[in-house]
């Protein structure tokens, strides 16, 4: 336990009001809002950025215990009150950012990074957040506070995370998931977990509006994004990638959104770094989204004037097939300091951009696609320049979609031509059809 750092809840609306991090609240009890961590800066402070640089590169190569995650590696500015017995870690972060130049250069940005959140325990980014949240809860119930049970709702990866870390600390788990609309990879990995699995005839929307209610009248504490603590473990991906990067910042950082809690996070983790003079400038920041789950999209064509929720329509990217964003405040907010656009991608667009990745090794997921067929449309119209250096979030792991796969290269998924489709050649099992097939591939 870092026990000369301090952080707490403060409302995000800014009425002031603070709240210890191991109370059950999610929203300012004054004005409703929804709260976020803040730091002691002052203390943070007492330490120049070379000594966090140099404190930070000592723990990346931890092998065992809190400093092999890559959150708890930076600690003092995640949750500097957990103690060590606490935590409950399957070392989460610390994943590639992979030089992507061959994709780049294809699209008109070659100096191209992608930063592989999904190749994490639970196959995204979401363990980032969980292992801060559960930690605390964790801590929570060893101090005797009545927290019966951990509950989501989830598109897929955040139910994963939370049963994974929820089994691992022994806590009892619900998660909430929306009938048929997350894919059987996604699935299997809560009730393998032992979580109580919940499949409701809903969308994600309505799955979140009832697990707001069912937490709220019955102690049951929220996991999704509104509850800060995940925010903060989710925001050490900006750290890592300065910190990848030689502690130089992108010129651009693309990220898929649903939710929206990761763009508010990305936002956090850049703005602590500059705060504590680790970089001298912020990156500008694109949001993707599928045109067919837009509602950030659309209010950004309107400069932020007003938000209206709407019914998201079905999208392979489902993750992020959210029509009325818990965070959306919170990631205006984060894109207006940023400089920030909003893009959007169809569903032919995503699928697309998914092959073309997965042709240098990448194996992405279809919010990978969104947030590189965004990049790729700012690229044609000259936002993102040539000379720029940007980074993709890649939120999970592409084997978590193998039916999308793998109906985009039997041409299978309707409504689109499956441009880099690459079916498997059936041939009979001789020496001469084998030598052809070889041949007109390879040109030889």
């Amino acid at each position: 336990m870092s026990e000369k750092y301090r952080a707490w809840f403060q409302c995000f609306e800014g009425c002031g009001e603070r709240y210890e991090l191991n109370e059950v609240i999610y929203r300012c009890r004054k004005c409703g809002s929804l709260l976020e961590v803040r730091h002691d800066m002052d203390a943070l402070a007492r330490r120049t950025p070379a000594q966090w640089k140099d404190l930070f590169a000592e723990r990346w190569g931890a092998p065992m215990g809190p400093m092999a995650s890559g959150v708890w590696g930076k600690r003092e500015w995640v949750c500097p009150g957990v103690a060590d017995s606490s935590i409950v870690s399957m070392p989460e972060g610390k994943t590639a950012l992979l030089s992507a130049s061959r994709l780049g250069e294809s699209i008109g940005v070659p100096d191209l990074h992608v930063k592989l959140c999904g190749n994490a325990h639970t196959g995204s980014f979401k363990d980032l957040g969980m292992t801060v949240l559960v930690s605390m809860v964790r801590q929570m119930r060893a101090e005797g506070r009545d927290v019966p049970a951990v509950a989501c709702a989830s598109t897929g990866d955040t139910s994963a995370a939370l049963a994974a870390y929820c089994a691992r600390a022994g806590v009892p788990c619900v998660v909430f998931l929306p009938q048929d609309k997350i894919s059987l990879a996604q699935l299997v990995q809560p009730i393998a977990s032992g979580a109580l699995t919940l499949s409701l005839d809903t969308d994600f929307d309505g799955c979140m509006k009832l697990v707001q209610e069912v937490c709220s009248r019955n102690n049951i504490y929220l996991a999704n994004s509104m509850n800060s603590l995940r925010i903060e473990g989710q925001k050490t991906v900006s750290i890592e990638i300065v910190q990848q990067l030689g502690w130089q910042v992108p010129d651009w950082v693309v990220i898929p959104g649903g939710n929206l809690g990761n763009v508010s996070a990305l936002g956090l983790g850049f703005e602590m770094m500059r705060d504590l003079g680790l970089i001298d400038r912020l990156p500008r920041v694109c949001c993707a989204q599928s045109h067919n789950a837009n509602p950030l999209y659309r209010s950004f064509l309107k400069d932020f004037g007003r938000f209206e929720p709407l019914e998201a329509k079905k999208t392979l990217a489902t993750a992020i097939q959210i029509g009325n964003p818990v965070s959306i405040w919170k990631a205006i907010r984060t894109l207006k300091a940023f400089g920030g656009v909003v893009e959007e991608a169809t569903e032919e667009e995503l699928a697309d951009a998914c092959a073309l990745a997965d042709r240098d090794g990448l194996f992405t997921c279809p919010h990978t696609g969104v947030a590189l067929a965004a990049l790729r449309k700012l690229a044609k119209r000259g936002e993102v320049a040539r000379g720029e250096r940007v980074v993709v979030i890649s939120t999970a792991h592409g084997l978590k979609f193998p039916e999308f796969k793998v109906k985009y290269h039997a041409r299978e998924l309707e409504g689109i031509a499956g441009r880099y489709a690459n079916p498997p050649v059936e041939l009979p099992a001789q020496y001469d059809a084998v030598l052809s097939a070889i041949h007109e591939r390879i040109g030889r």
